[in-house]
Order: structure tokens, then sequence, then C-alpha cells
């Protein structure tokens, strides 16, 4: 009878423990959305001109891997955004903006900007395979 009673104990001092384990970390993570309600209007533009930035057809797409920085370059409508540590630099010929944005909008932009770098590896790797096995075919018809 003992043993069933410690055995039924620790069941649920162990889900007891998960519970508080769960509900501190949904505490921690959705504190975080009170720093949204306190951006100013300039983060906020800053963020849609990053997002629409980096969906734009013309944007090319630099990172440096030492230093971590992450730039956007888009000759047509004359932009460039340096990223780098929740710190955005946009500039133009005539203008140039700094903006530090909170660490949730920062994440936000670096997912997306590497998930569209990623997109465009995947594209270069396609393109360079489909050639190899062009180039390949080509080679075998030589042969034969």
């Amino acid at each position: 009878m003992q043993y069933t009673y410690n055995k039924k104990m620790k069941i649920y001092l162990k889900r007891v423990l998960k519970r508080l384990c769960v509900k501190f970390t949904l505490w921690h993570k959705y504190r975080f959305f009170t720093e949204k309600s306190r951006l100013s209007e300039n983060e906020k533009i800053c963020t849609s001109i990053c997002r629409r930035l980096i969906n734009h057809p013309d944007s090319k797409f630099l990172i440096a891997p030492l230093s971590g920085k992450k730039y956007i370059k888009n000759v047509v409508l004359g932009l460039f955004i340096l990223m780098d540590d929740r710190k955005i630099s946009i500039t133009n010929h005539v203008y140039h903006y700094d903006v530090v944005l909170c660490q949730r909008d920062w994440e936000k932009l670096n997912v997306l900007y590497n998930n569209k770098t990623e997109i465009m590896r995947q594209g270069y790797e396609d393109e360079i395979k489909s050639q190899i096995v062009h180039s390949l075919s080509s080679i075998l018809e030589k042969i034969a």
C-alpha cells in the first residue's frame, strides 16, 4: 500500500512541476508583448520598410560572416539597409536613419531575412545542379 502511495505522489509532483514550468515559460514569453505597445512610430515604419525591401524582387542581399551584419541593397529604389544587432540603418543619397528595434521585432526581421536568403540559395543550387545534369547528358551523347 505504501509503495503505490509514494508512486502516486511522485507522479503528482512531476505533473505539478511540469505545469509550473509551462506557466513560467508562457509568462516569460508573453510578457514581452507589452513592449509592442510602446513602439515608436519610427520603429513601426522602419520594420515595415525592411519587410517590404526584403520581399522586393530587385533587392540584393549580403551577409558579413565575421561581424554578423546583414545588408539589403536595392538600386532601383536607391535604398541601402544595414542590419546589425537590433540596429537598423536606412541610407539613401539624401538621408540616413538609425533605429534600434525591440528584441521581438529584431528576431522577426532576422527570420524573414534568413528565410529569403535560404530560398535564394536553394534556387542557385537547383540551377547549378540542373546545369551539371545537362552537361553530363551531353557528354553521354558524345560518347555514344
